[in-house]
């Protein structure tokens, strides 16, 4: 079945002079790699047609990617093929002009919620929509041309998206792709210096959130990102958001989460180990993976309610399964 998307995806492709690429807002490494490396493989391969990424926003931690396009008119839509990567719902998508093009194609690796497009790829146990990218390259490789610069785009995506391929939905095929990729002439030090190099301010902010940082009676461990926080570290959002990780090694809790407070609510970072969090998140307007998902809440007493949720489902997790660390 994913074979006959795959051929059916590249045959839409080459019936459109235009093709416009989309991703999700606050985009993270897996929504830029696997957009710009898309867009990469099609200028190769097919350099008679147009390829843009034009959204509304941009990620600051991926800018060594390059930029995307500048915005187009709205006329330009209506006679291309949109491709929406790493989006699970219409409403998550960056540029909602997707919707002007005359035919959509998702691709997706998140829980499917919704259905929004004329053709759709998606598979909810892959480790990153880059590494349905790779994948994508390799089944037609006789006909797709790749380079570095693609295969850096989509590797990004793969080691960021995946834990650098820590998570449970990396397999096999995971690293085979990932090799793949690495044949085409990666620097992996230039690579890995721009996505772990940590500036001072950075890791001030890390030591302050160990400070910060609280733990329920069943292991959730949690920290609220305020806006003071933020203003006295001269944080992005973005910034903020990556706390959560700094809180993923701390024995005995399987779930932690990181609150951002921003002007309008708060946001809800999810992970976990072992234990589902997505429909956590949904249970607060938010969705996601397994085991990272996103949500958001109005006020303080709403993420003291959500804490008490997940203390009591992790509570419930440890009581009713062994082998848990």
């Amino acid at each position: 079945m994913n074979s006959q998307k795959k051929i059916a995806i590249l045959e839409k492709i080459k019936e459109y002079d235009r093709i416009i690429l989309f991703r999700h807002k606050r985009p993270d490494g897996d929504a830029v790699g696997s957009t710009k490396g898309l867009k990469r493989i099609l200028q190769l391969t097919y350099p008679e047609k147009q390829v843009l990424i034009v959204n509304n926003d941009y990620s600051d931690y991926v800018a060594f990617l390059g930029a995307e396009d500048e915005q187009i008119p709205d006329e330009m839509y209506e006679s291309a093929l949109g491709i929406v990567i790493d989006t699970a719902t219409s409403e998550r998508v960056s540029n909602p002009k997707f919707k002007l093009c005359r035919e959509v194609v998702k691709i997706d690796h998140h829980i499917p919620i919704e259905s929004y497009g004329d053709l759709e790829w998606v598979e909810e146990d892959r480790s990153s929509a880059s590494e349905m990218i790779a994948e994508f390259y390799d089944t037609f490789k006789d006909e797709l041309k790749i380079d570095k610069e693609a295969a850096t785009c989509i590797y990004t995506g793969m080691v960021t998206d995946s834990g650098r391929f820590r998570f449970r939905e990396v397999s096999g095929n995971t690293l085979r792709f990932a090799g793949v990729m690495l044949d085409c002439g990666i620097d992996l030090d230039v690579l890995y210096a721009h996505l772990y190099m940590k500036d001072f301010n950075t890791l001030k902010f890390k030591s302050y959130v160990y400070k910060k940082m609280k733990i329920t009676e069943n292991g959730v461990v949690y920290i609220l990102v305020d806006k003071a926080m933020r203003k006295k570290f001269k944080l992005t959002l973005e910034e903020a958001s990556a706390c959560v990780s700094y809180l993923e090694s701390i024995s005995g809790s399987l779930i932690w989460i990181a609150f951002i407070e921003t002007d309008e609510n708060i946001r809800v970072r999810l992970r976990s180990r072992f234990v589902t969090v997505s429909e956590l998140a949904e249970a607060y307007g938010g969705g996601g993976h397994a085991c990272a998902a996103g949500a958001n809440v109005k006020d303080k007493a709403e993420m003291r309610r959500l804490i008490a949720d997940a203390d009591k489902r992790l509570g419930c997790y440890k009581q009713e399964n062994e082998g848990w660390l």
